[in-house]
């Protein structure tokens, strides 16, 4: 089981689109083979060998019912592993008291630029009506991105499906990069968001 990618433990084709249902199923008649009752009398190497496919097998349900992880998963099945969602350039940043590294979309940058003027702004101005109306305009326009990003992903999704049932290395290649480009964009919009609701948030809450 250690040796099988996520999909192939589920008996499912490395698809983006996928059947949830079937998934859960399976999952669940999985979990039951690997329970540790089932274990009890076993001698301790086949309970630890049990409690680690178990473990795993509870990793790659949480990863493929989640599109988002899904998608990052496949990609790192290519061998990309992305900058934004990798979890050692989190632990190193964590580790380091640094910021992780952002991947700006050239076309975001002078949204973030009058974010981060508005922001100052905010903080400057204290709680100042028409600061915190720019700031929610910009968390209106950022959420609206947010929404054509994940219509943008669902494209690509039965874009790869598709190839990948044709063996299509071309189309995939080209589906490949363009997920890649669109992760990246949307981890940073979120970072947008994110910092725009902080902003709204610590405004609205009263001094004590």
């Amino acid at each position: 089981m250690s040796d099988l990618d996520y999909f192939t433990l589920f008996s499912l084709p490395q698809h983006l689109h996928i059947d949830l249902a079937a998934l859960e199923k399976t999952f669940y008649a999985q979990s039951r083979k690997l329970h540790p009752d089932r274990f009890a009398s076993r001698p301790p190497e086949e309970q630890q060998a049990a409690l680690a496919a178990s473990s795993r097998l509870n990793d790659a349900y949480r990863t493929l019912r989640d599109p988002i992880l899904r998608t990052e998963y496949l990609l790192s099945l290519q061998g990309i592993q992305l900058q934004e969602q990798s979890r050692a350039a989190t632990d190193a940043a964590r580790a380091s008291g640094t910021e992780k590294k952002q991947v700006a979309p050239p076309d975001l940058l002078e949204e973030a630029f009058e974010l981060n003027m508005a922001l100052e702004e905010l903080k400057m101005s204290g709680d100042d009506p028409d600061a915190r109306a720019q700031l929610e305009s910009f968390r209106t326009r950022f959420t609206a991105m947010l929404s054509e990003t994940q219509q943008d992903l669902e494209a690509l999704w039965t874009a790869w499906d598709s190839s990948f049932d044709a063996a299509d290395r071309a189309n995939q290649q080209a589906s490949t990069q363009a997920m890649v480009a669109l992760l990246n964009r949307r981890s940073y919009i979120r970072n947008l968001v994110r910092d725009v609701n902080a902003a709204l948030e610590s405004q609205a809450t009263p001094e004590r």
